[in-house]
This record gives C-alpha cells, structure tokens and sequence, in this order.
C-alpha cells in the first residue's frame, strides 16, 4: 500500500478521499489549517496534522518525518465572488502555497501529484459539452489562480520530472452514502446546500438569479457530479500517475446538465417540503449552460459516474443536511 499526504483533507471533497483512501489500505496523512475544513471529518485511521501551506519549514518537516508516495492536494480558497474582492488571498492560498507544497516535494523526493483544479479555467465557452482542449479563459480570479498552478505542474513536470493530474470539476455534490459525513462550509455557495438549508428553514428563500435564459426552463444547467464518483476519479487518477505515467488534466462532470428549477423540484421531493423561491435578475458572467464532456477520463482511466441521477445526488446530501443541520458541529 501507498503512503498519501493530502492537504485540505478535513474539507468537502477531501474528507470523502480520505475515506477511501483508509479503507482501501493507503497510509494516509492529512494536512489542514481548519480554516474551512473540520477535523471531525477526518477518518480515524488518517494521521491528522494541522498546518498551513504557507507554513514552509513545518511543511518540509511534515516531508522529513515520512517517505510519501504521492500527494493528493485539496487546499485552496474557492469562493469566486471572494477571489474578486480579495485576489492577493488567492494568489497566496492558491498558488504560492501551492509552490511551497512543490518544492517541499521535490526537495524530499516526491514525484507524484493529483491536483483539484476546476471547470472555472474555462470561463464563458463557446462549445458546450465542455472538452479539455476548449479555450482556457476564465472569467474570475479563483478560476485564474487554479490554471497558473496547472501552469506551475506543468513547469514542475518539464524541469524536474514530475507526474501530475489535474482534474477539473464541475460541480461536486451529494454525500457519504451513509450520510456519516457530508458538506458543511460557510458561506454557502453551492445550489445544493442552499436548497436543503431553506428546506431545514435557515434561509428564507431560494435565490434564482436568472429565469430568461435560453434553456428549457429559463434557468441555468450545470453538471452536478457525486463527490463518491470524484473520490473514484482520484483513486484512478493515483493508479495513473504512481507508476510514472504520462502527466494529464481530466475534466469530471456526468454529461448531464439540471437546471436550478430541476434542482428545486429533486429537493421537494426528497425533503417532503414546499422550497421557497425568490426569483432575481441573472449574475453577471453566468453562462446559461455548463455541461462537462469527460470521455478523456472515461477512456484513459476507465472512470464511469455511479450516482449521476438527480435523486441520488440530492437524496444522499438530504441525508446528510438533515441528519447534522449543525453541520460538524452535531457529532
């Protein structure tokens, strides 16, 4: 079995990573600062360090006191609105932590990295679904900082011979299928949480920004994607890289695209409730459709989405938000 460091691994996406990872017998280190994450998310059978990337010497010590094989690397901001007020967090959170993680990597003989990147690289595109060789031209500085740090890998991997994934998902969702554990951030930027959160009655309403848009129901689709399929995806993407294969991006998504109103209505089915709706003018800079085209991963990792149905999606993440309406802070 592997031993695996995975920064951000007490957040969303990470947390279910590791999960699998333990379970499959991986040798698992988790670093995180908890600025967002939360620890009781993290596996029992992970070490769990806390530390910020931009922590240097920490970091290398975390390097020096084990001999990883690969590292899986979460850590990030990722509020878009955020990354427009305040850039200078991004760049440092995104990018030169990332560059800390890097060098600690390659001074300590660590040559393999999975990355969580995103969709947003792609900004407004012409071509939907979306291809990994679509123009890179992201309309925010969140999206921005992800694809100059899959610009840095790509250097890394030029000059001093890494193996690297960079996977770009759209948008993750669903928990645990025992609802163990599940999303819990603050603010909430995802339609999902947000949904399920006015059906427990924390918010008033739901907000659609946008009713006139060229769709079937005038609002906009995005591909949702089951965290358990991306946790797959990263499994694969490690079978990939360890043996020192070639250096490759994915894009994840299901190929399916739900509208905000198809969202509402898989929630009102899963809650029993009603779901309030508040409907306001559309957001600047949102594409009316994002749909991912993943045959890349699909074909060279094999990777097929298990719980792409809407019901699932909704249901498992309706298990988890009305199990732990405190989020972390109920168990």
């Amino acid at each position: 079995m592997s031993r695996i460091l995975v920064t951000g691994g007490a957040g969303y996406i990470g947390s279910h990573t590791v999960r699998a990872l333990v379970k499959a017998g991986h040798y698992v280190t988790v670093v995180d600062n908890l600025s967002k994450g939360h620890k009781g998310a993290v596996d029992a059978g992970a070490v769990f360090i806390k530390l910020d990337l931009g922590d240097k010497d920490a970091l290398v010590r975390v390097f020096d006191a084990d001999d990883f094989d690969a590292v899986i690397h979460f850590a990030g901001s990722i509020e878009v609105g955020l990354s427009m007020k305040d850039p200078g967090l991004f760049m440092q959170n995104n990018v030169m932590n990332g560059v800390n993680l890097l060098e600690a990597m390659r001074v300590n003989g660590c040559r393999n990295i999975i990355f969580s990147s995103t969709a947003a690289v792609y900004g407004e595109p012409k071509v939907v679904p979306i291809k990994e060789d679509a123009a890179l031209a992201p309309t925010n500085y969140y999206g921005f900082t992800k694809l100059t740090f899959e610009r840095v890998l790509e250097k890394y991997r030029e000059f001093f011979g890494f193996n690297y994934v960079a996977l770009r998902y759209f948008n993750a969702s669903g928990a645990d299928l025992n609802g163990e554990i599940g999303q819990d951030y603050n603010p909430d930027t995802h339609l999902i949480p947000r949904v399920l959160k006015t059906a427990l009655g924390k918010y008033p309403f739901l907000q659609i920004f946008g009713t006139d848009y060229d769709t079937p129901d005038g609002t906009c689709v995005r591909d949702y994607i089951h965290v358990i399929d991306l946790v797959d995806a990263h499994i694969r993407a490690l079978d990939f890289v360890m043996p020192g294969g070639a250096s490759e991006v994915f894009n994840l998504g299901n190929g399916n695209g739900f509208s905000v109103r198809e969202v509402i209505a898989a929630a009102e089915k899963a809650t029993g409730k009603k779901i309030p709706v508040k409907e306001s003018e559309r957001r600047a800079g949102d594409p009316a459709v994002l749909v991912a085209d993943s045959t890349r991963a699909r074909k060279v990792l094999g990777w097929k989405p298990m719980y792409s149905d809407l019901e699932t999606i909704v249901g498992t993440a309706w298990k988890w938000h009305s199990t732990h309406p405190q989020g972390y802070a109920d168990l």
